[in-house]
């Protein structure tokens, strides 16, 4: 119930009392096994972790249809997520905010993000399409930017028509291509060298 709460009240709603009301518990009984609000929130955030694990290691490794059954499998996790499972991710955008100002908060959701990433070496892996973690980050983003979108973005007035594998497809079609790179690598590489003469240009009066 706490996870619902902190979706449905915010942050300042997560309250132990307000669990225990939205729970039919007796007053006191959140505050028994968690004693501070810090402690109500670590719990939450290792819910969180533990059942967003648990989505992306039911995807099987093994998925027919290669990419596309890779793409097909995401999918449905993330169509699950803008829907019965909305409230999930709603409290998990209010924590990462709240990370801003509670370091450890920011250190529980930095080691579930990095499980994560490790899942989706795997899945990609046995898709046959090997990625460097850094590629890997770069999925769960737009992965998520997906789910943000659909839950407190652009797209939150559209129904279930919209076909998540449609846009997770191309850009694993991208990757197993060996392309788009990482940001990082391309700030590196040849965005860099690129802008000096840009701005020797501008310092020539052009």
């Amino acid at each position: 119930m706490a996870i619902a709460t902190l979706a449905r009240e915010g942050m300042r709603g997560l309250t132990h009392r307000a669990v225990d009301r939205a729970a039919g518990l007796p007053e006191g009984s959140t505050s028994y096994y968690f004693r501070t609000r810090d402690a109500l929130l670590e719990a939450v955030v290792r819910r969180l972790a533990e059942v967003t694990a648990g989505d992306l290691g039911a995807v099987p490794t093994s998925a027919p249809g290669g990419l596309d059954g890779l793409a097909r499998a995401i999918a449905a996790v993330l169509e699950r997520w803008v829907t019965e499972e909305a409230d999930r991710h709603l409290a998990r955008y209010e924590l990462a905010l709240e990370a801003n100002r509670r370091p450890r908060i920011r250190e529980l959701l930095s080691d579930t993000g990095a499980r994560l990433r490790d899942r989706v070496v795997d899945l990609l892996a046995a898709a046959g399409v090997p990625v460097e973690p850094e590629r890997a980050a770069d999925l769960v983003a737009y992965l998520d930017g997906l789910v943000f979108d659909r839950l407190a973005g652009a797209r939150t007035a559209r129904g279930r028509a919209d076909d998540f594998a449609d846009r997770v497809r191309p850009l694993l079609a991208a990757m197993a291509a060996g392309g788009p790179k990482p940001a990082s690598t391309a700030r590196a590489g040849n965005r860099a060298p690129s802008a000096r003469p840009g701005r020797q240009r501008r310092a020539g009066g052009a």
